[in-house]
């Protein structure tokens, strides 16, 4: 495990790790519910919950693995996707209910059922990746400079 990797997977970023695993349980846990006794009824809403699901798999094994130069790409991709998708549905179980008259998706009503944690879950997860990036620079301490006369 490179340096890089060790100081990601310590304080905050074990902290998201561990919820992103935790969301991608919970979505796991819903969607299979819903599609095994329900998918007839509310199809559009089941399969984004399984999609959710996925993302939430992707991106805790991706920041986990940031490490390699394709992994912190992976986890890009995923944060920003759930990003889209909390923003899109939640907006459309708001302003076009009918389409999540069943059973809500994780992501519906930005995530009120898991207590907006999916709205600001990708917030954090796009700072901390920033923040992380390969190829910061570490802060210089600037040397003392010792002037002498030279006589």
């Amino acid at each position: 495990m490179s340096p890089t990797s060790r100081t990601r997977m310590t304080g905050i970023g074990r902290v998201l790790v561990v919820v992103y695993a935790i969301m991608a349980l919970a979505a796991t846990g819903r969607s299979l519910v819903q599609i095994v006794e329900d998918f007839a009824n509310a199809p559009l809403a089941y399969s984004l919950s399984a999609a959710s699901a996925i993302v939430y798999i992707v991106a805790t094994v991706a920041l986990v693995r940031s490490g390699s130069g394709g992994w912190y790409v992976v986890a890009w991709v995923a944060i920003l996707f759930e990003l889209v998708g909390v923003l899109v549905v939640g907006t459309l179980s708001l302003t076009h209910p009918d389409l999540f008259s069943h059973d809500a998706t994780v992501w519906s009503g930005f995530g009120y059922g898991y207590f907006w944690v999916p709205l600001v879950l990708p917030f954090v997860g796009l700072w901390w990746l920033v923040r992380h990036r390969d190829g910061i620079p570490e802060p210089e301490v600037p040397q003392a400079v010792i002037e002498g006369s030279q006589w």
